[in-house]
C-alpha cells in the first residue's frame, strides 16, 4: 500500500482526523467500488467503473437523509440534485462514474432499489443522486462500459471500514493536477467542547493544473517539472481539463440548509489544493446529515391527517467547526487520491502517479520543515 498524506507528516489544518481518517469514520456510512478494466476487440482500453456511498445500510429511500448541494463550477453533470434542493432530502445512496454512464449508472440504482421496496402495491419512485468526472483518455467512454451488473457489484462490495483509494472504482481513468487522480478520502472529528461530531469527505478527483498544486499550503507544483505530463502530447486538451465530484457527510443533525452550506465549504478545500479555477471543470458537491433519525420516507399514497416530526439541528453559533472539518477533510482528500495511484497507461495516455519522493523534493524546495523527516522516513 502507497502512503497516505498523513503518513508523511503533513497535517492540513488544526482538527483531528477519525481512526480510519475515512468518510466511514461517520457511523453507518459504507463505501463501494466496482472496477472495469478490460481492452475492446478494437484495441481500446477500459479503465472506469463505479463507487457508491451510502449514508446508512439498506435502502436510502426508507430513511431518506436531509442534505444538501453546491455547485461551483456547472461544466458537469449530475442527476437528482434538484429534489435535493427542492425537499432537502438525499433518497437514494451517492454514485460517482464517467462522464458517459450517468444514466446508466442511475437507472441501475432505481433497478436495485427497487427490489428491496415493499411489494405491497404501492407506488414508487426515485431520483438518484449520480456525479460524474471524465475519464476519455485513459478509457473507452464512449464504449460504454458501465452497466447494471457493476453497480450491483459496487453496492454489494460497500464496507464501513478502510475505503480504498486512488485508481478505483469511478475514480480508475481520472486525472489530478497532470499526475494520476482517482478516488481520495478523509475526515475530521470534532472535541467534545466541540460536539463531538464527525465530518467525512470523498472526492473524485479529476481535474487541476500541475503548476497550481499546493500541498498543506506549500505551492509543490512550480517545483514539479511538467515533461511527463500527458497534456504535452499533440492533440490532446489543455492541462485542468476534467472535474471534481464531493460527497461531505456528517453525523452532525443539521437541517437542508444547513447540509448546502456545510457542502458549499467544499470548495475552500479544493483551492487550498490549487483547484477551482478553471472553466471547463464540473466541481459539484454534496452534503448529507444522518444526525437526524427516522425521517419519513416518501409518502407515494398520502393518507390520514398531517404529520409533523421532531428535529434536532446544531445552533448556528456552534456550526463554524463543522464548516472548519469540511474543508480539511476535502483538502486531504485530494491528495490522498493522487499520492494512492500508481502511473497508469491507456490508450496511448502515459499519466505518471504521485510518488513520495517527487512530493517530498517539491515539499523541501518550497520550503517544508517537515521534508526531511518524510524522506528519511
Amino acid at each position: 500500500m502507497k502512503p497516505r498524506a498523513r503518513d508523511l507528516g503533513l497535517q492540513f489544518g488544526q482538527l483531528q482526523p477519525g481512526p480510519l481518517n475515512a468518510i466511514t469514520d461517520v457511523p453507518g456510512v459504507r463505501v463501494g467500488h466496482c472496477d472495469i478494466r478490460g481492452r475492446t476487440a478494437e484495441g481500446r482500453d477500459i479503465q472506469t467503473g463505479v463507487t457508491v456511498i451510502e449514508p446508512r445500510p439498506g435502502s436510502t429511500n426508507l430513511q431518506p437523509c436531509f442534505a444538501g448541494v453546491h455547485i461551483l463550477n456547472g461544466n458537469g453533470d449530475a442527476t437528482g440534485l434538484e429534489w435535493i434542493r427542492e425537499a432537502g432530502l438525499l433518497t437514494s445512496p451517492i454514485a460517482f462514474t464517467n462522464t458517459h454512464s450517468v444514466g446508466t449508472v442511475r437507472d441501475a440504482l432505481i433497478a436495485l432499489d427497487r427490489e428491496e421496496q415493499p411489494q405491497d402495491g404501492r407506488l414508487y419512485w426515485n431520483m438518484p443522486v449520480v456525479l460524474e468526472t471524465f475519464d476519455g483518455l485513459l478509457n473507452d467512454i464512449n464504449g460504454f462500459h458501465v452497466r447494471i451488473e457493476h453497480v450491483a457489484q459496487a453496492l454489494g462490495n460497500a464496507v464501513d471500514g478502510p475505503v480504498t483509494e486512488g485508481a478505483v472504482g469511478g475514480g480508475s481513468g481520472m486525472i489530478c493536477h497532470e499526475f494520476k487522480g482517482g478516488i481520495g478520502t478523509a475526515s475530521r472529528r470534532l472535541s467534545t467542547e466541540q460536539g463531538g461530531w464527525t465530518v467525512g469527505a470523498i472526492v473524485q478527483a479529476n481535474h487541476g493544473v500541475r503548476q497550481e498544486l499546493r500541498v498543506d499550503g506549500y505551492p509543490v507544483g512550480r517545483y514539479m517539472e511538467q515533461v511527463d505530463s500527458p497534456f504535452l502530447k499533440a492533440r490532446l486538451p489543455h492541462p485542468g481539463m476534467g472535474s471534481i465530484v464531493v460527497c461531505l457527510a456528517t453525523d452532525a443533525p443539521l437541517l437542508p440548509h444547513q447540509c448546502t452550506r456545510l457542502a458549499q465549504r467544499a470548495s475552500i478545500g479544493l483551492a487550498r489544493t490549487g483547484g477551482g479555477t478553471e472553466d471547463h471543470s464540473g466541481d459539484i458537491f454534496v452534503a448529507f446529515s444522518t444526525g437526524n433519525q427516522h425521517l419519513p420516507a416518501p409518502a407515494y399514497e398520502a393518507k390520514g391527517a398531517p404529520t409533523c416530526d421532531n428535529l434536532r439541528m446544531v445552533n448556528n453559533d456552534h456550526i463554524s467547526e463543522l464548516f472548519l472539518a469540511a474543508a480539511e477533510a476535502v483538502e486531504e482528500a485530494i491528495i490522498n487520491a493522487m499520492l494512492a495511484s500508481p502511473t497508469t497507461e491507456g490508450n496511448g495516455h502515459r499519466v505518471p502517479g504521485l510518488d513520495v519522493e517527487t512530493l517530498t523534493k517539491a515539499l523541501h524546495q518550497a520550503g517544508w520543515p517537515g521534508a526531511n523527516r518524510a524522506t528519511q522516513g
